[in-house]
């Protein structure tokens, strides 16, 4: 099946999880900065989107995954999640050394400041892990599920229907936890889920055309037929 491929499926496989997980780094590290982001919509008009930065690298996570489990089937998509666990795991652990650390009189960033940029990243990535955990293992069944229910066709389906579930399961989870912990405010719970959550199914919409291109050239270029998997 892979005559001389121009791709190895394992060096694509480490390249998508390369993604994966600096996307979820990321997205730990910077979302304690929050922004305002207007947009026109069909139907509604201006809608002005109140959001936290962290949200923006996160979505690739679930397309990741999405192509991984269409591609590599459900045990190596589940591989990617642990990984990205172990990661933030070991990220968290450098973060709160170096917090911990003192800063020297002519560091350009201080202790203050640092402390004040990451010194919440641990109660924040605890609740971004538990949400994050439920949210990618869900995301990956719900994908499955429809897969075999459709007998591999209508991509479009299991792609928005799993994400579309799943970012409703993470963004509930992790602000529900953030307001616990107090690294925000009650009051400010039901803009950030709606403005989250509705983000998020706008992104899984729009990155549909871009799942179907990535399977479609993938399929082509391992020879795969349509709902057949590479480890099947």
């Amino acid at each position: 099946m892979f005559k001389d491929p121009k791709i190895h499926p394992d060096r694509l496989y480490l390249i998508l999880s390369g993604i994966f997980i600096a996307a979820l780094v990321a997205s730990n590290l910077i979302f304690q900065k929050f922004f305002l982001w207007t947009v026109w919509l069909p139907l509604i008009g201006n809608y002005t989107f109140e959001i936290s930065v962290g949200i923006l690298p996160y979505p690739v996570t679930f397309l990741v995954t999405d192509i991984v489990s269409e591609i590599y089937g459900r045990k190596k998509a589940d591989q990617i999640v642990v990984s990205g666990f172990v990661a933030s795991m070991f990220i968290m652990g450098v973060v709160l050394l170096a917090d911990y650390t003192t800063a020297t009189s002519w560091s350009p960033v201080g202790g203050e400041m640092f402390h004040t940029v990451f010194g919440l990243f641990g109660p924040a990535i605890f609740a971004s892990m538990v949400a994050y955990l439920a949210a990618q293992f869900i995301d990956i069944r719900i994908f499955h599920f429809w897969k075999k229910l459709t007998h591999g066709r209508h991509l479009w389906i299991r792609n928005n229907g799993s994400t579309i579930v799943s970012q409703l399961v993470d963004t509930s989870a992790v602000l529900l936890l953030l307001c616990v912990f107090g690294v925000i405010g009650w009051e400010r719970f039901p803009a950030l889920l709606l403005n989250g959550f509705f983000f998020k199914v706008i992104v899984a919409l729009t990155d549909t055309p871009f799942f179907y291109l990535c399977t479609y050239g993938l399929r082509k270029h391992f020879g795969l037929a349509p709902g057949e998997e590479l480890n099947s």
